[in-house]
């Protein structure tokens, strides 16, 4: 009875778990295609999975953050659904190579298409350029069903605090191109001089290799000699003695 019991209370709790795991997991996210860098452009894909057993999502509203302006945000194309994208006019205006932009993206939705049940659904979107003092960006999130049901992805998380039931996309920036490059080239200095001494090294050896074949043959010769010398000793003392 007992081992009926501690079976079921296990069984029961591996079923919570997973089914938390899921409920976690299955919302709207945003991830880049390779990195976000700070100062440059990236292309993002919002990930929409369908939670829903009996309705299809059919339409995706990304809300693009009025605080980190991007003066490009331009949408690829996903067959079978129809892209609208608004724009908002800023108060001052920004100027990008050498162009002013005086309007922004604010707004993409997506509609038409159909994600069904156990299914998902990928939106890229080329944006830049990207802020240069910020650690991430938050895009809130509408998901809309065929039932009428609307999911709100807009909770922002809190340090600290245990995931929101409807958390916002985030997307995670990553350290500046030029910081990389600046990064690569001391490495590269680095192992240009490793390289440097290592030669040095190799030519010490190479001194020393030749000193030591110099002594050698010089050793080598003095040897000759002086063996020939001990044969002409030889030869003269065989002489007196006849």
């Amino acid at each position: 009875m007992k081992t009926s019991r501690v079976s079921f209370a296990a069984a029961l709790a591996a079923g919570s778990v997973l089914v938390l795991s899921g409920t976690a997991f299955a919302h709207v996210g945003v991830q880049p295609v390779g990195e976000a860098a700070k100062g440059g452009y990236a292309t993002l894909n919002f990930k929409v999975p369908n939670e829903r057993d009996n309705a299809s999502t059919t339409q995706l509203e990304v809300n693009f953050p009025v605080d980190q302006p991007l003066t490009s945000v331009m949408p690829q194309d996903v067959p079978g659904w129809t892209v609208n994208v608004e724009k908002a006019k800023l108060d001052k205006p920004l100027t990008v190579h050498g162009k002013q932009v005086n309007e922004v993206v604010t707004k993409v939705t997506w509609s038409g298409g159909k994600i069904g049940p156990g299914m998902f659904q990928q939106f890229p979107v080329s944006v830049g350029k990207l802020p240069e003092n910020a650690d991430q960006m938050v895009f809130k999130a509408i998901q809309t069903y065929d039932n009428n049901e609307v999911v709100r992805w807009i909770e922002e998380a809190k340090e600290g605090a245990a995931e929101p039931q409807t958390p916002a996309p985030v997307l995670k920036l990553t350290a500046a191109k030029g910081d990389e490059h600046h990064a690569g080239a001391k490495t590269d200095g680095a192992k240009n001089a490793e390289k440097d001494v290592d030669a040095g090294h190799g030519h010490d050896k190479a001194a020393d290799d030749h000193g030591s074949d110099t002594t050698a043959r010089a050793l080598g010769i003095a040897g000759i000699v002086i063996g020939l010398g001990g044969v002409a000793l030889g030869v003269a003392s065989r002489r007196r003695s006849v």
